[in-house]
Parts: structure tokens; C-alpha cells; sequence
């Protein structure tokens, strides 16, 4: 079994993923008022498959919630992930209804 190891980068404005201490990926990020807004994420081709993009995603959005923090999920994995496991639901930032008529 390969060890999956998530870690913040946050000089990078990042989470970057290895396995058995190979560089395998990251999860991107812009940092806003009181939430991250992921904008991308790369699993390198060679790791496919394997779980470490779940893995990335896993481990990323539990440290947001160790934070405090909510999420903007404008990377369609990151996104993805989020709709397919339900109990990460409440860390992604929902903002209000438009209340503007014509």
C-alpha cells in the first residue's frame, strides 16, 4: 500500500499531495474574506486512479474545517468531490439570492 500524504503550502497558495514521498499533485487556491476558492487541481497522470485526487480533496477540505473557513469551489474537481460526499456540503460558501427585480 502507497502512502498518501497531503500538506498546506500556504506560501504557495496550495495543498500538495505525494506519494511515498513522490510529488503527485496539488489543489490550488486563492485565499478570500473567510473562505479559499480552489481554482484548479492536478493529479499527475502516473497516480490516476489511485484515490489521491479523493485523497487531496479529503484531506484539503478537513483542514478548511479545522479552520473555520468555507469554500468556493471554482475547480470542477474540487466541486465534484464536494457533490459526491455530502458531509463536506456546509464548507461550501453559498452566497445570497439576488434580490434585484427589473
Amino acid at each position: 500500500m502507497s502512502a498518501i500524504e497531503v500538506v498546506h503550502e500556504p506560501e504557495q497558495q496550495r495543498y500538495a499531495v505525494s506519494v511515498d514521498g513522490r510529488p503527485a499533485g496539488f489543489a490550488a487556491y486563492v485565499p478570500a474574506e473567510g473562505m479559499l476558492v480552489f481554482t484548479h487541481t492536478e493529479v499527475d497522470p502516473a497516480f490516476e486512479g489511485q484515490g489521491v485526487g479523493s485523497a487531496l480533496a479529503r484531506e484539503a477540505l478537513d483542514d478548511v474545517r479545522r479552520q473555520g473557513t468555507k469554500v468556493m469551489p471554482l475547480c470542477p474537481f474540487i466541486l465534484g468531490y464536494i457533490q459526491r460526499h455530502p458531509e463536506y456540503g456546509d464548507l461550501a460558501f453559498n452566497a445570497p439570492r439576488s434580490t434585484a427585480t427589473d
